[in-house]
């Protein structure tokens, strides 16, 4: 499984742009954005490549579910298992055709989730909102509290990267646009990052990539919808999660319990961190007829498969999971061709929830209680 699709000339595809997300909720924590470029004027439209922030009207909103509702008549079922059978071998075909020329690395990563930056590693009193995963309640969770993964028999010093005080977990990792661009810039010495892919060839990739650095990074095959396969890692392990454009080619019948089993590998305070596909993207809109497989979940010409989120199915899918919400932020955004004098309309989504950390019985209500004073009033 692999992180952001895009294939120009194939139904559906898109390609990957920087984003700028602004809070969509209040309550959201505030951070640094890419950019305010707003576009109070739609005779300008054409006088830069893209909009940040861009509010749609009601027009717009009834066209687009219009537009996913007639192309919604979803594909036989047995065409459905077929593409679910054969998902590995479409994400291998697709990487052994673009192999490392079609993603670029993800310079955004450290303004949206400074959580995998050097400072937040190093000093966690920089973002105290996010980066909090825990560790001045515990660095390393005992071993007796740290359920082994079934048939491994992890202990405390046999799996990659078990001296390490700061762990992050990439999902769908695909070429390395994303692991890359952390180990280069994160030089905390406590730093492992382990990163996975559903496709052996992606993993291949990253492996033989000059920048790879087994004494920093492992990458490994995994299939982030089988529940029962081992991860490298004890449970409670790690500080972060990534899934950047990953979750959304799962079978939306696999999202809720591989989230819930990823879940269990943060620490107390561990955040995992999400950026995906958004309802009404520009993606869903230019599926044609006979891509749908079920509702909002499509198949793209190379077989490979997309979903397109909603803000409330991600929040119900990681509060299942037992884990809070840090921030949940819509982003609209409008991309312009200048050339072709075309408007592209895009959504996505940026999460980020928490396991809550561990609070010392001291500070609890349901700690000891204080001594009762009683006054003699003879």
């Amino acid at each position: 499984m692999a992180a952001l699709h895009a294939v120009d000339g194939v139904d559906g595809a898109s390609v990957e742009k920087e984003l700028i997300l602004t809070d969509s909720d209040s309550g959201d924590v505030k951070r640094p954005q890419f950019g305010t470029r707003y576009l109070t004027d739609p005779r300008q439209v054409f006088q830069h490549n893209a909009w940040d922030n861009v509010e749609w009207t009601e027009e717009q909103e009834q066209s687009a579910k219009k537009k996913v509702l007639e192309n919604s008549q979803p594909l036989p079922s047995e065409k459905q298992e077929e593409y679910d059978v054969r998902a590995n071998e479409y994400w291998n075909d697709f990487y052994t055709i673009h192999e490392n020329r079609f993603f670029k690395d993800r310079h955004w990563l450290f303004t949206e989730f400074p959580e995998l930056a050097p400072q937040c590693s190093l000093n966690r009193e920089t973002y105290p909102e996010v980066c909090n995963t825990g560790d001045n309640q515990q660095d390393s969770l005992d071993q007796d509290q740290m359920p082994e993964v079934a048939s491994l028999s992890l202990t405390d010093d046999d799996f990659p990267g078990s001296s390490a005080t700061y762990c992050i977990l990439e999902v769908g990792c695909g070429v390395g646009n994303t692991v890359f661009p952390i180990l280069k810039t994160n030089n905390d010495p406590g730093l492992f990052v382990y990163c996975c892919d559903f496709s052996s060839t992606a993993v291949e990739l990253v492996k033989t990539n000059p920048d790879y650095d087994p004494g920093r990074c492992f990458a490994f095959v995994h299939d982030l919808s089988d529940v029962e396969a081992n991860y490298p890692v004890p449970d409670g392990t790690l500080d972060v999660i990534v899934l950047i454009f990953v979750l959304s080619a799962l079978h939306p019948d696999k999202m809720q319990e591989s989230i819930s089993r990823l879940a269990r590998l943060l620490k107390p305070g561990g955040v995992m961190l999400l950026r995906d596909y958004g309802r009404y993207d520009m993606a869903q809109l230019r599926f044609k007829k006979g891509r749908c497989l079920s509702e909002n979940f499509y198949v793209r010409g190379d077989g490979t498969r997309v979903y397109f989120f909603t803000q409330d199915e991600l929040h119900e899918m990681f509060t299942k999971a037992g884990l809070e919400k840090v921030q949940n932020l819509v982003d609209r955004r409008l991309q312009v061709n200048r050339g072709k004098q075309l408007t592209m309309y895009r959504v996505w989504i940026q999460c980020k929830y928490r396991k809550a950390p561990i609070i010392p019985p001291e500070t609890q209500g349901g700690g000891e209680s204080s001594p009762v004073i009683t006054l003699n009033h003879d």
